[in-house]
């Protein structure tokens, strides 16, 4: 039987998943919140660091662009395009800064054939499929395990394996998302775009970041474990 009646101690995992990711999207904000109202000495924008950046580096196939929303900023390896949201591109500020650095880290990454940017890239297919096809698969499981259905328990399965890929990806995020601040920092630092001082305020705004993507991973983690407790390997009548 599933464990559908009565108080269900496994919601206590979903409020501390929640709980993960809304504490750094706070703090995310807080830091660039604050970071935003700083100017950078040098008075670049964020397409002028990104510019700078990739020139530096040889890579000339790669252009920026303004995007709209907040925190939308992002690099696009198909279309070869720093993306920064319109708060970035034009900014001044040390947030600005850091953020448009760590998208070029990612331009890096992909100009150097970075493994795991690959390796995440190649895995995205099966993440999507993963995520969109997880809760059904479960859930028509669980109807047809309770109608005494043989296939039930293996649509449960296969469910679970699904949802599986999906927080696989998000693991795999986490070293290149890193990785690509690390360089920020290092660009940021070898061509005297920001002195150690304004180097650590971009340094406090890139973890911020980071510790989000830590938070998904480890909140789709307790969901994965939440979901193995409620439907793996259970007895199912």
């Amino acid at each position: 039987m599933y464990p559908y009646y009565g108080l269900d101690w496994t919601y206590l995992l979903v409020l501390l998943g929640l709980a993960l990711t809304l504490g750094a999207q706070g703090y995310l904000k807080m830091m660039f919140a604050r970071y935003s109202k700083v100017q950078s000495g040098t008075g670049l924008t964020g397409r002028e660091v990104a510019e700078r950046i990739l020139r530096s580096n040889g890579i000339y196939d790669v252009t920026v662009h303004p995007v709209a929303g907040q925190l939308t900023d992002h690099y696009d390896p198909a279309k070869k395009t720093v993306n920064l949201s319109e708060v970035i591109y034009n900014s001044t500020s040390i947030a600005a800064v850091g953020v448009a650095a760590h998208e070029c880290g990612h331009a890096i990454q992909d100009d150097l054939s970075y493994a795991p940017l690959r390796f995440r890239h190649a895995f995205v297919p099966l993440a999507n499929i993963g995520s969109k096809l997880s809760m059904p698969m479960i859930i028509i499981g669980v109807m047809l395990g309770e109608s005494r259905n043989l296939l039930g328990p293996q649509l449960i399965n296969l469910g679970l394996l699904a949802f599986s890929l999906a927080v696989i990806f998000q693991l795999i995020t986490l070293p290149v998302e890193f990785n690509a601040s690390r360089r920020a920092l290092i660009q940021l630092r070898e061509l005297n775009i920001l002195p150690p001082r304004e180097e650590s305020q971009a340094r406090s705004v890139l973890i911020a970041a980071a510790l989000t993507y830590v938070a998904g991973a480890a909140s789709s983690l307790i969901q994965l474990l939440r979901l193995w407790i409620l439907f793996g390997g259970r007895k199912r009548k």
